[in-house]
């Protein structure tokens, strides 16, 4: 079902490089997965993913349900037939998504009743409906119901939600055992910005087994001290020879830093939403392409960059497509990102290897990577 192994451990900081290993396929870690929110990473085709060196991809199965309706996949064969990937995929269980229709949704101990942010229509997911749904998506790894609360929230909100997220845990691993899943399931963490509420939430999760971690409801809104802070304490209580996966972090600082902390698994839409709306990443930061210094610029995104857009467009002619909204603009763009971002962690990665971490930060962090 789900293997994993520590190849490397960092002697200066908790950063860790390993081997998942998912129905015979290996995937390094530190990793990447870009999200294809509708079963498709938005302008990037399967093709195009694998020549950026993508392992494995997310997709949400609250989407999934809605449309294309997770019987049609299931009739398709699954969902790596249904798009056409052969390579990994995660599907989370949508629980963030529907936590933001906060005028649509009403949570209790049973699950969770919400309207269709599509025609209105009325549905109620339980844990158990969740691990049914993705199970018959057919992902590799599969996440289940748990409540995400904003930042700020009360301690006593928070409390009310991490207690719901490890009930709903102990419903949807009984359920995933009771059907004989073939994907990975992993608990999640919550607890808001509280130490303690997250140190008992692992804890409890911990207890119950799971082939892997997932650490939820950060990147949200708190201060990125927090953030690093509540991974560092993690760190030091989720179980090292299993993975652990930080839900919706893509800004590579973010992910530098969750990886000194013994992080291994990251998504998050940031990359391929910051190319349509023109931003790319560059060594020291990110390009606003649509800016009018770049209207005469017939210089590449970044000049050491190999990747396809890199090696054929300018900046000029980008900022073109993007201003008159053509759709290769988007694609473009997305390579870009999409490339920047795995490799960066692909670099993380043979750091950890080599024993340079501390060079790569270094590097990092004066702008050079």
């Amino acid at each position: 079902m789900l293997g994993f192994s520590v190849i490397k451990n960092d002697k200066s900081s908790n950063a860790r490089a390993g081997l998942l290993e998912i129905r015979g396929r290996e995937i390094e870690t530190p990793v990447f997965m870009p999200v294809g929110t509708y079963a498709a990473v938005k302008t990037v085709s399967p093709m195009e993913l694998k020549d950026l060196g993508a392992e494995i991809i997310l997709s949400n199965a609250y989407h999934l349900f809605l449309r294309p309706g997770t019987r049609v996949i299931e009739k398709s064969g699954g969902i790596h037939r249904f798009t056409g990937w052969d390579r990994g995929f995660l599907t989370d269980s949508g629980g963030f998504q529907i936590f933001s229709l906060s005028s649509l949704r009403k949570i209790d101990r049973k699950g969770i009743s919400f309207s269709s942010h599509i025609d209105g229509a009325k549905h109620f997911l339980s844990p158990e409906d969740v691990i049914d749904a993705e199970n018959k998506i057919g992902a590799d790894i599969i996440m289940p119901l748990d409540i995400c609360t904003e930042i700020p929230a009360s301690y006593e909100k928070s409390k009310e939600a991490a207690d719901i997220t490890i009930e709903w845990a102990r419903r949807s691993k009984n359920e995933w055992e009771r059907t004989n899943s073939a994907a990975a399931l992993f608990g999640i963490v919550q607890g808001n910005q509280y130490q303690d509420l997250r140190e008992s939430c692992a804890l409890k999760i911990m207890d119950m087994g799971f082939p892997g971690y997932a650490i939820g409801g950060l990147s949200v809104g708190e201060e990125k001290e927090t953030m690093y802070n509540i991974l560092g304490i993690l760190s030091d209580i989720l179980p090292r020879e299993k993975p652990r996966y930080l839900m919706g972090v893509g800004a590579p600082e973010d992910i530098l830093e969750a990886v000194l902390n013994g992080t291994d698994m990251f998504d998050s839409v940031l990359p391929t939403r910051n190319a349509r709306n023109g931003t790319v990443f560059i060594p020291g930061g990110k390009l606003v392409l649509k800016n009018s210094a770049n209207r005469e610029d017939f210089g590449p995104i970044q000049e050491d960059c190999v990747c396809y857009t890199c090696r054929n467009f300018t900046r000029a002619y980008l900022r073109h497509l993007l201003k008159t909204r053509e759709i290769l603009g988007y694609r473009l763009s997305s390579i870009h990102n999409l490339h920047y971002i795995i490799n960066f962690v692909a670099k993380l990665r043979n750091s950890i290897k080599e024993g340079k971490v501390e060079k790569f930060k270094n590097k990092f962090y004066k702008g050079e990577l």
